[in-house]
Parts: C-alpha cells; structure tokens; sequence
C-alpha cells in the first residue's frame, strides 16, 4: 500500500500501523486520532464531515479522553474504522485527499499533546522472559538452579498499582522508601540507590467478561485490543527489601510510564512468530494451537540531562517465553473478571546475550560493573536527570510498523 500523506523514511507509523492515542492542543480539546507519519487524523472531524457515513457510532464518540469508550464497541467495529481510514489514506483515494476539510482532519503531531490513551482501571505485571528470570535468580538465589519450581508450568505474575501510570514524557520523581545491604545491621529510609528501568510490552484488553467466567487461549486475542510500550521504573534496593513474602511494593508502585499510540493486534499479524518450546509440556488451558509470539525490535536509550543518549539494550519481543494468550488464560482461569481498558505487561523483556539484557540490573549484574555510555560516562543504576527512552519496531518484506517512544527523566527525591 502507498499512501498520499508524506511519511518520514523509517517511521514507525506507516499505513500498514494506523495506531489510535488521545491528543489535545491549544485549539483542540482532548480527541481521539489516529497516527500516520508526522500528522493524526481527527477522526471527530472525519465524523463530522460524513466520512463515516457508511457506520454507525454513538454521537460524540471520537471526543472523549479515552479509548475505553470506542474499545468497548467491539473489535468488529474498531477494525472498520481502521480499514476506512486506511481507505482514505491510500494514494488512489481522493476523498480525503481532495476534501476541504483535509487541513482540520490533518493535524501535526508536532503541535499535538498527547494523553494517557486509556483510563486504566486494573494492572497486571508479569515475569514472562525465562532469560529475564535466571538472570535473577542466579543473581539472587541459586545460580546452579535460578529458576523457581513453579516458573515453567505458570505465568508469573502480580498486581501493580493502575494510579501511577503516565504517560511518556511525564518526569518521574526518585521514590523513597527502607533498604537494606547484607552488610547493615538496620534498615535505613531514604531515596533509592538503585533505581532501575524495565524494558517491556502491555497489551490492553478490549472486551470485559463476567465474574467466574475465564477467556481460553484460544479466545484470548478477542480480548486483546492492542499494545503500549512500557517501562516499569523498578527501586531494586527497596524491592529487595520488602518483597518477602508478598511481593514488590514501594519498590514498583511509584511510577511506570506507557507510549502514547495503541498498535492494534491486527496491525502486528504480519510479524507473527513461533515463540520458545515450552519444557516442560504445559497443562491443557494454557497449551496454544496458534503462535502468539510477535518479532518486535526494542531498544532502550539512556541520555544524561544536557548529554547525547547512548543505547544501552536491544532486546526483542519474541523472546518471552509465555505469550500473550496463555498470560490471559491464566489470570482469568479461577474466574478473575477483567474490564475494558485493564492493562497486563509483560515483564522485563530480556534476550539471550548481555546487550539484550532489558534491565539496569542485568546489564550491571546487580551493580558489580558499569555499563558505559558514548560520552564516557558510566552507569549501574539511573541517576537524577538521567532520561531513559525506549524504542519499539517491527519490519518485513518492506512492511514497518512501530510504536514510536516511551520517554521519561528521573528527578530528585521530593
């Protein structure tokens, strides 16, 4: 497909993307578009103009401050106004193209800011990269047996604090709480020492189900709206202190920050992939008849304040070993409901060698070395001022389809 619209050599938001954010600016109250090179189509304007004339939508619906609302109609209908505005798009259509509304329905991105795309009611965070996981045990348990016993037969995972998502470009301040070396006999209170990113994915779910009832594998993509970047900003010092026996708290809940653009499940399917094999063979609800694994790039950048930014991971999505589907036949099997608009990361996203590493406490190995960046400074852990971003794209036969940036600087301890 080719589009009339002038897109960047490289973007990630192609006409085969077409991914949907809420955005504001100083003429525009808060709408929902829809992303295509350096310009979002307001998809309230195209509305108003009769270019959905053929479907249906309750009135006003593009000009609320959320997706959940425009989610909740059901992917039939979500597809539809993707497949039309791609229509519009393609270089041989003229109806947008030649429109006299064209300029209102174009805006540019430049001039637009860009919003928490969902209202987040619930959040799950799991521990799906297997890589990800040794690392951590061999670094905090048993380097000869660094995975638990149950780590191959579930989804890890735990509930996260839905509150203090943000959206990229929000600043996140240095969280405090207690910590505890092996060599000190007290705990001390007081900023973090350590405090890390962690380089993942989210899927948003789309379709709300019934206390008692679960969503099989098989089901599971129904359910599964699209994708976000997503960096859970982790205090190692202070999750390691406080996470027995129920888990991080203060360590997580702080702050973690999400791309703007939603990438709809059906603007990935061209990079679909066969995942890790699973050993040992998994029980029956969580066994998949279809791949779920995506080849995504990703990449994290660390950019001292003032400074260049030096890219210190490149990992990929692929290589989680628990996939989408099983993540949410596991959480709803004992009947949990879910409701549009909850989002359920990933984990840390880490691959098989040390620059794929997707944490700051991996790529260091718990502090023990620096990783060093392109103007010859160094770093275990982020600093104040640091900015961390994060990068995601995949791309075959000519086909790109990314995600944009997750960004975010850390600031001082309040």
């Amino acid at each position: 497909m080719s589009t009339w619209v002038e897109v960047p050599k490289n973007s990630d938001f192609t006409i085969y993307n077409l991914p949907f954010g809420i955005f504001k600016s100083k003429k525009l109250s808060p709408r929902i578009g829809v992303a295509i090179g350096d310009k979002i189509v307001d998809l309230s304007v195209l509305d108003q103009e009769g270019l959905f004339s053929n479907l249906f939508f309750p009135e006003g619906i593009f000009l609320r401050d959320s997706l959940n609302e425009l989610i909740a109609l059901g992917k039939t209908q979500t597809k539809k106004i993707r497949e039309r505005v791609q229509q519009l798009l393609l270089a041989e259509n003229g109806e947008l193209r030649d429109h006299s509304s064209r300029g209102k329905v174009m805006v540019n991105r430049k001039e637009a800011e860009m919003l928490l795309p969902v209202k987040i009611g619930d959040y799950t965070d799991f521990y799906s990269s297997i890589e990800h996981a040794t690392n951590v045990g061999k670094m905090f348990r048993d380097p000869e047996n660094a995975l638990l016993p149950n780590w191959r037969h579930l989804p890890v995972g735990y509930h996260g604090r839905a509150s203090s998502i943000v959206v990229s470009g929000t600043p996140i301040h240095r969280p405090k709480g207690q910590s505890k070396d092996p060599d000190m006999v007290m705990p001390e209170f007081g900023p973090s020492r350590r405090l890390d990113f962690e380089l993942e994915l989210a899927f948003i779910t789309g379709k709300q189900t019934k206390l008692g009832d679960y969503v099989s594998t098989e089901d599971a993509e129904e359910y599964i709206f699209g994708f976000v970047l997503f960096n859970d900003w982790s205090a190692r010092d202070i999750q390691n202190w406080e996470y027995v026996p129920l888990g991080p708290f203060l360590g997580k809940n702080f702050g973690s920050s999400i791309s703007p653009w939603v990438v709809t499940l059906e603007a990935m399917e061209p990079f679909r992939v066969e995942g890790p094999k699973q050993e040992p063979e998994v029980l029956p609800y969580l066994k998949c008849r279809k791949s779920h694994s995506f080849d995504i790039n990703l990449e994290v950048f660390i950019q001292p304040e003032g400074k260049k930014s030096s890219k210190v991971c490149a990992s990929n999505f692929k290589y989680m070993y628990w996939n989408i589907a099983q993540q949410l036949a596991h959480h709803t099997v004992n009947g949990c409901n879910i409701n549009v608009g909850d989002m359920m990361a990933s984990g840390t996203i880490s691959g098989p060698t040390e620059d794929s590493f997707g944490s700051m406490l991996e790529l260091s190995w718990k502090g023990t070395r620096a990783v060093k960046l392109e103007d010859g400074e160094e770093r275990k852990f982020i600093q104040d001022g640091d900015t961390v971003i994060m990068k995601g794209f995949a791309e075959k036969d000519g086909i790109r389809v990314g995600f944009g940036e997750v960004t975010g600087q850390i600031l001082p301890a309040k």
